[in-house]
Parts: C-alpha cells; structure tokens; sequence
C-alpha cells in the first residue's frame, strides 16, 4: 500500500520548499537495494515530509512512460495507476474538441489536461479533497479549468459533456457488473439522464446485454466478427466480444474519495433494471494493451456506427475501425500467414470487418485468429511452414526434429496451457519457432510457424 497523503502534504510538495525538496531527493537512486538507506538520509534532511517525499519521486518515475511531461505532477499510487494514459485521453479529447465537458470522477486530473487543450471549458470535480488539490497543482496554469468537490451522482454543471469513469472494483474485488461499478452505471444513466454522457468501462463488462444501436445499424453488424466460445478471453485467446480485463479507474462515486458511500441499487447484473444504452462503444488499445471500453451517447456517436476499435501507439499515428464497414469475407483454406488482430478488434467483435479491410479471412468462423496472402503494414504475422492434427508426441517429435529452440506458443479455442506445453516439449534446439494452436471446426489443430520479430 502507497503512502496516505494529506493536504498538509499536498501544500508542502507544491510549495517552493517542497520543490527544491524533491529536486535533491531525486538525486538519490531509491532502488529496491538502496531504499533503506536513501530513506534513513531523506528523514535526516526533510524529517516529517520524508514520507511524502520519497513517494512522490518514486510516483513521478514510474509516471514517465504514461503521463509524459509529469515530472512535476502531484498523484498517489492508486490514482497514477488508474489514470488514463496520455496518448487515450488526448485520442478522447479529440473527439470532444470546441465542447465545455465536465469529469465528474477527475481524481489528480490526467484527462482533464487533455481536455483542456481543445475544449473551450473544462469542470473537473471529485470527492477526494487531496486528490483534487493534487489536480489544482497539476493544472495550475489552464485558465479553463475549474475544479470543485462534488457526488458525481449529484449532478452540479449544465450545458455540459459529462465524463465518468467508475470505480471497477466491488467489495475489494475487480467487477464486470454494470449494477456493481462504483458508481453503479445504471445510477449513472438515470443520474444524467438527457445528457450527453461520456463512460470508461472495463471491455470485460458484457455491453451486449444493455446495448441498443443507432437507427439504421442492423443487428448483425453490432455482433458479427468475433471468434471463440463463451469464456474463452484473456491474453492470447479470443473470447467474448468484450472478454478480458485492465486497469482499474477513478475511485468511489466522485472518482475516488475515501469519505465516499457507494449508492447501493437492487438492480442485478441480469436485468440491470431495463437498463439501455443507445450510442457507439468505442475500445481503445495502447501499444498492443487494451486500455479500456468507452461509450458514447447517440448524440456523439458516428452515424450508423455503433462499435469501434481505436488503435493507439505511443510511437506513431493510430487507426480506427467500425461496424460501419464492410464485413464480407471469404471461406478459403488457410493462406502463407497467420494473423493476430488487435486485443481492441477481437473485444469490439471487429474481427470480420478488419479482415474485409485487408484482404483477409478467418480460420474458422468462430475464431479470431485471421489468415491471407499477406500481413498489413505495422502488424506481426506468422508465416505458415506446417500443419498437423494437435498429437502432441507427434508435434514433440517433429519439434525436435527441426531443432526446435524458443518456442513460442499462442492459443486460441482450445483448453491448453502454454507453459505447461512447453515444458513437456522440451525444446532444447537452436532454432526458434512459433506455434499457433487453435481449433479448426471441432479439431484442435497446431500451425508450425516462423517466429517473427518484435516490433520496437
């Protein structure tokens, strides 16, 4: 657990002594082998504030990668770890750019400095008072944006884009109930009811249960592309449309506040009380992670689409894909290449659409798994080099036949653990090969494939 901090803390970081503090602490290496003794010289130097001290430079390190330029930004540990990178919050502002938003779960800030970029007003509230001084901080020079403590279920602003991101998290457990988010988003909808209401979800809640499309969208569209059975999510496997999990979010009811209650409802995850959503639910992925799902209201969605995969790299432009394209491919025999599409495609059941997009086709209906003549740009495909009925004494012997060395395993539709695989294989060889192994009708199947390159 991080260091508690208090507005006695925040006053003191934010100051010039606080900041001339920090700039000497963070001279010192603060690694696991040298915390003790870093620790011992910070107390000796800066006595009470050591705590708070050590934290945050620890914090702003760690924060690099996510939060560029927040070298000087003020957080705790569960609030960096459930800010909303930089590069997705900058993709979602976009798309609110010229509108006065308000994020009634804004926690230390990190969407709202990029809202505040393209949006001519910007309200940022929460019940966590050190977390919106931290924010105070952190935004200090937007003229823009104005901060206030507020219920995010106590609607305070008006002629306004809400933004939410509810607490994931239900008696210390991470949830995939709608009913059970914090706040709940049934609670949500009612509380800004004839809004427009901006959401961040995990993409393991089960939209289809409550989503509505737009006019126009046909059914098929909204759940067409996605392979694999029931259950059948995670890493490396393509399950349910919206399987999987990440990171948590804003705290509890006002984002994040300690001295918040949860508003309990008696809606249950099967009904969601008639629950509805009428809009466009966007995933988003971040340099090969799915980051998060979110949903759109009808009154800023895309015409005629209702389900979209964003894309993003920290390197370079993103792309984006929608149910509004075409999703006609092909049945053929597997092609000279494998390809694994996008975790935010398989999660936004875009699979078929990305296909058609590239001239591709799957290797079977209900798996993700897609194959072609050719790879598309910027993707990591596995070139075919043989094909067996999944034996695994046969696959052992031919492996090591082929000098089999590093072996990577994906899987997909099948019950099978890739570790445990590998250690029964063995693999003691020079050669590196990359094993696909999924199902093909009702037949566990096993591709041989060259084992390409990391993207860097």
């Amino acid at each position: 657990m991080g260091y508690r901090f208090s507005r006695t803390d925040v006053g003191y970081l934010g100051g010039a002594e606080g900041a001339a503090a920090l700039t000497a602490v963070n001279e010192l290496s603060l690694t696991v082998k040298s915390l003790v003794r870093d620790l011992e010289r910070v107390r000796r130097d800066f006595g009470e504030h050591a705590g708070a001290l050590v934290e945050t430079v620890r914090l702003r390190r760690r924060a690099a990668v996510k939060l560029p330029g927040a070298e000087r930004w003020l957080f705790d540990d569960d609030a960096l770890q459930q800010a909303t990178p930089t590069v997705v919050a900058a993709h979602r502002a976009r798309r609110l750019a010229g509108r006065p938003v308000h994020d009634v779960t804004c926690s230390i800030g990190a969407e709202l400095a990029a809202l505040q970029q393209v949006c001519p007003a910007v309200l940022g509230s929460d019940l966590d008072e050190v977390r919106l001084a931290m924010a105070a901080h952190n935004l200090a020079g937007a003229s823009n944006v104005l901060l206030a403590r507020a219920d995010a279920l106590a609607p305070c602003s008006s002629d306004t884009v809400v933004i939410a991101d509810p607490a994931r998290r239900a008696d210390g457990r991470r949830t995939h109930d709608p009913a059970k988010l914090q706040p709940p988003l049934p609670d949500l909808i009612d509380a800004y009811a004839g809004r427009d209401l901006v959401v961040k979800c995990a993409p393991g809640i089960d939209f289809d249960c409550f989503l509505v499309g737009l006019p126009g969208v046909s059914a098929h569209s909204r759940t067409s592309g996605v392979g694999g059975d029931p259950g059948d999510s995670g890493p490396g496997r393509a399950g349910h449309a919206f399987g999987g999990d990440i990171s948590g979010s804003s705290g509890v009811r006002g984002g994040s506040g300690r001295d918040a209650t949860v508003r309990r409802t008696g809606r249950g995850s099967g009904g969601l009380g008639g629950m509805r959503w009428h809009g466009e639910v966007e995933v988003v992925s971040l340099d090969g992670s799915v980051r998060e799902a979110c949903l759109w209201p009808a009154g800023l969605a895309t015409r005629g689409v209702t389900r979209r995969a964003s894309v993003l790299s920290t390197g370079g432009p993103g792309w984006t894909i929608t149910d509004a394209e075409p999703d006609d491919i092909p049945e053929r025999d597997p092609g000279d290449w494998i390809i694994d599409p996008d975790g935010a495609v398989v999660r936004a059941g875009l699979v078929r659409h990305y296909a058609a997009r590239h001239g591709l086709w799957q290797l079977d209906p209900r798996i993700a798994y897609l194959t072609g003549d050719r790879v598309p740009d910027g993707v990591r495909g596995f070139r075919i080099l043989d094909r067996f009925d999944f034996r695994e004494k046969t696959l052992r012997a031919e492996l090591h036949r082929r000098d089999c060395g590093p072996l990577e395993i994906l899987t997909r539709g099948v019950d099978l653990d890739p570790d445990a695989l590998r250690t029964r294989i063995r693999p003691r060889g020079g050669t590196p090969f990359t094993l696909v192994v999924t199902r093909i009708g009702s037949t566990p199947t096993v591709f041989l494939c060259e084992t390409p390159p990391v993207p860097r």
